[in-house]
């Protein structure tokens, strides 16, 4: 390509030698491109001095124009496979965006080869991987600065360049970091990768709530430990006081301690308690008061019980029986100042004792129940379906427990079924059995144990519970709504989502949610079926339009985050 008198294609200016195989010596006797005009058959250098400078204007159509020209009637076969080649080029490097600026003349061209020096068929050969200068409206870049650039902006993904191809245009051309943004964009995975990386900043943020809120319901160790003393001294003494005090309630049977504090579910203070007085009874009758299988008329068996004086008219009285056991509390409370007897609420079974401790009101409620040793009553057949979770011989155990009666009744007083007043029924209790399963509530018996793993069960309750009370609080009328709302919703959940890693400790912000995911359910319908008496429904005569308002109020919390709770 060198000989037969024919011109020489000059140069670009912006390529590189990157795989000259010229040896030095060679490269001295090759001659820099002749001027456009000169045909004889010799290569004569053209020296920069000698050229005349002329204006962007004029030099660029005439030097393009030359070019052309030599192109089309001096091309060797593998300069015919130039354009192949660089079609191809945006795979190995990157073709320089349109350019607005003057370029380069003769005179710079020829200096910037004398430096180089490169062979045309090397020159050649090497072109499609270099940057290729096209014909613009933008200042040309120096083949320096573009090699510059290539160095310190991350190359963009190969299969993705190779789609992308830069355009000649009179307007702004895409940079690089632009072209590698819009690449990392259109690769399949990143929203769904982002998505997520927004989901568990939720997550990180929603915990840190939670475990907040958590640590401000801890109940101080000294705040527990003066109220227990407290309450265990005035239990002792109402006990000691029915067995030698009275006739008809001195087999009461030893305290049972139940209620959230001694499930360890007792939130912020210790400032309520429930100790439930047990009577036994060995044989009676049981008939159920309504359809719902949570209460019941009872009548004692022949016997010389000594609860019969309640019971003279076949049915034992539970008004007139809770009447004489709230006039012995009270005999027995007055030798103790600090205790104070509250007035008596409609319905309760309970005689309720406040005092305070260290600045803080505590209220004891001390319940009476009649205890019965027999078989659980039949409206309970379909109840605690703990098999999944706890097992079935677990369940069996704690069927095999008895069950209370408690002096409880709803509505009014005075209304009567069969003869029998609603004043003097009584309500099913299984406050025990209850207590149990929360003590010990894992599928794996060393759940939240010292060697085990820790659930969040418990953690999960006390913030429905806490979310409940504020709510309470913000609104009035929702005070017809109940912890043991929340607790019986626990109970269902466990069932439906029995394992332990169900309830990881560190999934405490999603189990969260589903619990009141849960309980707004519940409440939208308005139906929460009783743990151990399917038939009845918890929230049965509350009023629908405060069932659903509790329900929005709960999913508003939840989608903001819980404001409630900062």
């Amino acid at each position: 390509m060198t000989g037969r008198g024919r011109p020489r294609k000059a140069a670009r200016p912006d390529t590189t030698c990157a795989k000259c195989k010229t040896k030095p010596e060679e490269m001295k006797q090759e001659s820099l491109p002749r001027c456009p005009g000169k045909r004889n058959g010799t290569t004569a250098v053209q020296k920069p001095k000698a050229q005349k400078k002329t204006t962007h204007t004029e030099e660029k159509p005439t030097l393009q124009r030359t070019q052309i020209d030599k192109t089309k009637n001096h091309l060797t076969e593998e300069q015919q496979r130039t354009p192949t080649e660089t079609t191809k080029a945006p795979a190995q490097g990157v073709k320089a965006k349109p350019c607005a600026g003057r370029a380069k003349t003769t005179e710079q061209s020829a200096e910037r080869i004398t430096k180089t020096k490169p062979t045309p068929k090397d020159t050649t050969k090497d072109s499609p991987k270099t940057t290729k200068a096209k014909k613009c409206g933008v200042k040309a870049k120096s083949p320096e600065q573009l090699s510059e650039e290539l160095e310190v902006k991350p190359e963009a993904p190969k299969d993705t360049t190779k789609a992308v191809k830069a355009k000649t245009c009179a307007g702004k051309a895409k940079s690089l970091e632009k072209i590698s943004m819009e690449t990392t964009k259109m690769q399949p995975g990143t929203p769904q990768d982002t998505k997520k990386a927004g989901w568990c900043e939720d997550k990180a943020s929603m915990d840190s709530i939670l475990y907040t809120t958590l640590e401000d319901l801890k109940i101080k160790r000294d705040d527990r430990s003066g109220a227990a003393e407290v309450i265990n001294k005035i239990i002792k003494a109402i006990v000691v006081h029915l067995k030698e005090k009275t006739q008809c309630f001195k087999e009461v049977e030893a305290p049972l301690h139940t209620g959230s504090y001694y499930e360890n579910l007792k939130i912020s203070n210790p400032d309520e308690f429930d100790v439930m007085l047990p009577i036994p009874v060995d044989r009676v009758n049981i008939s159920p008061f309504g359809e719902d299988g949570a209460f019941y008329s009872v009548e004692l068996k022949r016997g010389n019980s000594p609860l019969k004086k309640f019971g003279e008219t076949g049915t034992l009285s539970a008004s007139e029986m809770l009447k004489e056991f709230r006039d012995e509390v009270k005999k027995c409370v007055k030798q103790f100042e600090e205790w104070e007897v509250t007035k008596k609420k409609k319905g309760c079974p309970a005689v309720t004792l406040i005092t305070t401790v260290q600045s803080i009101t505590i209220s004891l409620d001390v319940v009476l129940s009649i205890m019965v040793k027999s078989s659980w009553p039949p409206f309970t057949k379909e109840g605690i379906k703990v098999d999944s979770w706890l097992g079935t011989k677990v369940k069996q155990e704690y069927k095999r427990m008895p069950y209370y009666l408690v002096p409880k009744y709803e509505g009014r007083g005075t209304a009567e079924i069969d003869g029998v007043l609603a004043k003097d029924i009584w309500r099913v209790s299984f406050s025990h059995v209850e207590k149990a399963i929360m003590k010990n509530h894992g599928s794996e018996k060393t759940c939240c144990e010292k060697g085990g793993e820790r659930c969040c069960r418990k953690d999960c309750l006390k913030l429905l519970k806490h979310l409940l009370s504020l709510l309470k609080e913000e609104d009035s009328s929702f005070d017809k709504f109940c912890s043991y709302h929340a607790k019986t919703t626990l109970l269902h959940a466990c069932c439906s989502r029995t394992k332990d890693r169900d309830w990881s400790a560190s999934s405490l912000s999603h189990c969260f949610q589903l619990l009141l995911k849960d309980f707004v359910g519940h409440l939208e319908k308005g139906v929460l079926y009783n743990f151990f008496i399917p038939t009845q429904n918890l929230l049965s005569g509350r009023d629908q339009k405060k069932c659903s308002c509790l329900a929005r109020r709960i999913t508003e919390e939840c989608d903001r985050g819980f404001p409630i709770f900062k």
